[in-house]
């Protein structure tokens, strides 16, 4: 094998890797996870070059998949920030769907900034199937049902009161009611410690899982998945997500629920 042909076959292999969601050492394993390749196409797309160094721990190709996102769809996603995730969603769904990106009017008071950088992405012509709104956390409000709704590290702020004081059921509530049938919910957040119940959502910025999904299901969500993509075993649970020894590296759930 020539030297050319064998750093060919090496960078294909790492960004197989990449888009697989399997070179990141501290995460969980995506076994069995086939990644569509309309996701594939998604993650490779150019405009998003920059975002690329953290799909190795963000894992967006496994977690997408079990989202169950496809060409066509229309999804909401709750607290976009800089639109990481919002890019890959609207080259997903493509010019037939539509990715409507909701900050809660309740984030601006704590930063008033929160929703400009997902305005900005709206605005570019290469995202404009992506509609940036700004409503009340427990008035989620689109024009018409979607087929996803999704949250990443998010679902947590929403419990607390400088963000709108929802609990999971509180949310899941609004989100059933913005959902088609069969609708999907996908709920990814850092982990807390087990039986903590919403107690660290503010000191922590963590939640326990057992707690989500008994309060989703509670709101008449079914849950159906959950994926290990972004398990640490390292991670300790009782320090901050912002604390430099496990920033970007947090024991996270992903939960999939749908509505009847």
């Amino acid at each position: 094998m020539n030297r050319s042909l064998a750093r060919n076959l090496v960078a294909g292999l790492a960004l197989g890797l990449i888009l697989a969601g399997t070179a990141h050492a501290d995460r969980g394993q995506p076994a069995g996870i086939d990644v569509p390749a309309y996701i594939t196409k998604a993650l490779t797309d150019p405009a998003r070059a920059h975002d690329r160094a953290n799909d190795a721990r963000r894992r967006p190709g496994p977690i997408l998949a079990l989202a169950g996102v496809k060409p066509g769809d229309t999804v909401i996603e709750l607290v976009p920030a800089s639109g990481y995730w919002t890019r890959i969603l609207s080259r997903i769904v493509g010019p037939k769907g539509h990715v409507y990106a909701v900050t809660p009017v309740e984030f601006l008071k704590v930063f008033p900034k929160a929703a400009d950088k997902v305005k900005v992405l709206a605005a570019d012509p290469h995202y404009s199937n992506v509609t940036a709104l700004v409503q009340p956390a427990a008035d989620l409000k689109i024009p018409k049902p979607a087929d996803l709704v999704f949250t990443a590290e998010n679902m947590h702020d929403y419990n607390n009161a400088s963000f709108g004081s929802l609990p999971p059921k509180a949310l899941a509530t609004e989100v059933l009611k913005a959902l088609k049938p069969g609708g999907i919910f996908l709920v990814n957040d850092h982990v807390a410690p087990k039986g903590s119940g919403l107690s660290d959502t503010d000191t922590l910025h963590r939640i326990d899982p057992a707690t989500v999904k008994a309060q989703v299901t509670a709101a008449g969500f079914v849950f159906v998945g959950a994926s290990d993509v972004l398990r640490n075993p390292k991670d300790p649970h009782d320090i901050k997500v912002f604390d430099p020894s496990i920033r970007g590296h947090t024991d996270q759930f992903v939960y999939k629920f749908r509505k009847p």
